[in-house]
């Protein structure tokens, strides 16, 4: 798959994001959403980049398994439980997604919820990707 990232010039710049994704492939990935649990289903992470960063893996890692990797991604949607502790942590959780992710960036948007089905979860990412 070679994504197309579309972003017009009327619309504001995008950080970290891209406006539209343009992907033809074979296969669809949909990918549960994923918060920071480890392997023995706990949280773990007591700040909100430590937990981005662990949902971030793990939804790479459910990603690598079904073949594809974080280019492919064409939507991510960000829960999270305080989006103003996200919009003030923003250049920290850039940083993970660039060191984890790279550059590539889907469509993606940030949802404020109540509380996570992991009641110690602060962030939850879900999403899809296309392969070829």
């Amino acid at each position: 798959m070679t994504p197309d990232r579309v972003n017009p010039a009327e619309l504001a710049p995008p950080r970290g994001f891209s406006h539209a994704v343009v992907a033809t492939g074979t296969r669809v990935v949909f990918l549960a959403g994923q918060t920071a649990l480890d392997g023995d289903g706990k949280v773990v992470g007591d700040t909100l980049p430590a937990q981005f960063e662990r949902a971030l893996a793990n939804l790479l890692a459910a990603l690598r398994e079904a073949g594809g990797a974080p280019a492919d991604l064409a939507r991510v949607t960000v829960y999270a439980t305080d989006v103003a502790a996200y919009r003030a942590r923003a250049p920290e959780l850039g940083a993970v997604w660039r060191r984890l992710a790279g550059r590539d960036y889907p469509a993606m948007a940030v949802i404020g919820v109540t509380r996570l089905w992991d009641e110690e979860a602060q962030v939850e990412l879900d999403g899809f990707a296309v392969l070829r």
